[in-house]
């Protein structure tokens, strides 16, 4: 009998300490799940991290530039200024110049792969002490936010005349307002958000179809053109000198390099694949790798196309009279088929890579207006540094955008010299924000100073330098034309406003710097140990 009651208690013992050591795990699991909650919510929380393996984060690269569909839906300015000596020749030079910035930033994503890489790489590389670090890193965060919110409305402009100009070829009657066209644009609005923040897991294979899809519809629209259209002579494409229907006549190569801007464009944004860092496996090697296929094989596509376009163009006045609201690319694929159907279908071809551009571009400005953030960047940093629990994204950052985009497209309809200035800032701002990172570690090297751990991606010294002079040079010739006038004479109506609008930004960081920044701003980790 005592031996039984021992047995009782004991047993009763363990029974007891077993559920004792289940409410312990309970708690604690329960404590970590509270904990995750409030790191989701909390400054500073991590994205879901390792989830886009190599071909995905390629093929996002890949479409995201989405280069000859932009070009393509911008043919008419190059028309006006240039001709088809900028088609030809102007995207062969758009194309070394865009590889060799890629080269320089790619090198740099690959020792410090970070989401927000431009500002932090600026903080890193800046000269001075760390009142100058910490003053270039605020200010190419602003420069480099501003380039990625207003190129995402450019997306949407592309789009928004794709689609209305396709409505006047099926309606002739039909004259879009200045309001439908801010009303489709805020419509586009809509899906990538969707997609991003319910939609996640499709990630991966909306990356292999838009991947597969922009080399697919980009034979077919060659393979179209060379079909059905009638080519012009060789003479017409390769000896055609610079011409201008905007008033640059006398000047060719003014003409050649406003002309230039437009293709030039479509090239900037790869380092949209740097802010998806933390979901990205092997970062320092797959990220680099990312970029510099986007960029080699888009060059390369966006060069063949525009030289097979430029064999089908014809009378550029009369294509430029008889193209649905002057957008020439329709022109020419109607021209070239005949039928409306057909040349429907072509357009739709770059209106729908352009979409899928534009999801990979809200999850990477997202991003990077979050990383911006965490460094108190922004004004309210506390406020758009925090991450849904519910979707695992940077909501409020995402929203800022949505906020950005919108009011840009609402800006067209009261001043259209206004909108297409902002159009002209994505790429001014952008190369600015290449541009400073680039002269930093040139200037690092040059002096024969540390530039920090090397990636697996690393360029020899001499041609490091040679690579990053060179990208330099090309962003200052490019920048030069960025702000002239496309029409001659300049009127208040198509004065190019993007340089006054472009110092207004500067001055805003500048003020931001004054007024509060530099007491909010947290320098980036810094180190300098190899």
């Amino acid at each position: 009998m005592a031996a039984i009651e021992k047995y009782d208690d004991v047993q009763v013992a363990t029974e007891v300490e077993d559920r004792a050591r289940k409410h312990d795990v309970d708690t604690k699991e329960s404590s970590q799940r509270s904990d995750d909650e409030v790191l989701n919510t909390a400054p500073g929380a991590k994205l879901i991290e390792g989830y886009i393996s190599y071909m995905p984060i390629v093929q996002f690269g890949f479409a995201l530039l989405a280069d000859w569909e932009a070009v393509g839906l911008s043919l008419q300015l190059n028309l006006l200024n240039g001709g088809t000596s900028t088609l030809v020749y102007g995207s062969l030079l758009a194309g070394v110049g865009t590889c060799l910035i890629a080269l320089s930033i790619a090198e740099m994503a690959s020792m410090d792969p970070v989401v927000g890489a431009q500002y932090r790489w600026s903080a890193r590389f800046a000269p001075g002490g760390v009142t100058a670090q910490r003053f270039w890193g605020l200010f190419q965060g602003w420069v480099t936010l501003f380039a990625w919110m207003t190129g995402a409305t450019t997306n949407l402009a592309y789009m928004s005349q794709g689609l209305l100009s396709i409505a006047v070829l099926w309606d002739p009657g039909y004259e879009p307002k200045a309001w439908h066209n801010a009303l489709v644009m805020c419509a586009f609005v809509v899906p990538p958000v969707v997609g991003n923040l319910w939609f996640r897991r499709l990630v991966e294979p909306m990356e292999w179809f838009g991947g597969v899809c922009h080399a697919l519809f980009w034979l077919v629209s060659i393979i179209v053109l060379g079909a059905m259209g009638t080519r012009g002579s060789h003479a017409s494409v390769w000896a055609s000198p610079p011409r201008s229907r905007a008033g640059w006549d006398a000047r060719p190569g003014v003409a050649f390099g406003v002309g230039l801007v437009p293709i030039s464009f479509p090239g900037t944004g790869f380092d949209g694949v740097i802010h998806m860092t933390k979901e990205t496996r092997d970062a320092p090697r797959t990220i680099p790798g990312a970029i510099m296929v986007g960029v080699v094989l888009n060059s390369i596509m966006a060069f063949v196309y525009l030289v097979v376009v430029s064999y089908y163009l014809g009378d550029v006045d009369e294509l430029l009279a008889d193209s649905p609201m002057g957008l020439a690319i329709m022109g020419v694929y109607l021209k070239a088929t005949g039928n409306k159907a057909a040349a429907t279908i072509v357009v739709l071809f770059h209106v729908v890579i352009m979409y899928i551009s534009l999801y990979n571009i809200y999850a990477s400005v997202a991003r990077l207006g979050w990383a911006f953030s965490q460094n108190k960047g922004l004004p309210f940093s506390d406020f758009f540094v925090k991450i849904s629990s519910r979707y695992n994204q940077p909501l409020r950052s995402m929203g800022l955008l949505v906020v950005v985009d919108v009011a840009l497209a609402m800006i067209s309809i009261g001043s259209t010299t206004a909108f297409n200035a902002i159009l002209a800032l994505p790429l001014v701002s952008m190369y600015i924000s290449y541009g400073i990172p680039i002269l930093f570690i040139l200037l690092r090297r040059l002096r024969g100073l540390p530039l920090g751990k090397q990636g697996p991606f690393r360029l020899p010294r001499g041609v490091a330098i040679a690579t990053n002079a060179v990208a330099l040079v090309y962003i200052l010739y490019i920048i030069s034309f960025a702000g002239l006038p496309t029409m001659m004479p300049v009127t208040k109506d198509n004065m190019n406003y993007a340089g006054p609008m472009m110092l207004a930004i500067i001055f805003i960081a500048l003020a931001d710097w004054c007024i509060s920044g530099r007491k909010r701003f947290r320098l980036p980790e810094v180190h300098f140990d190899s």
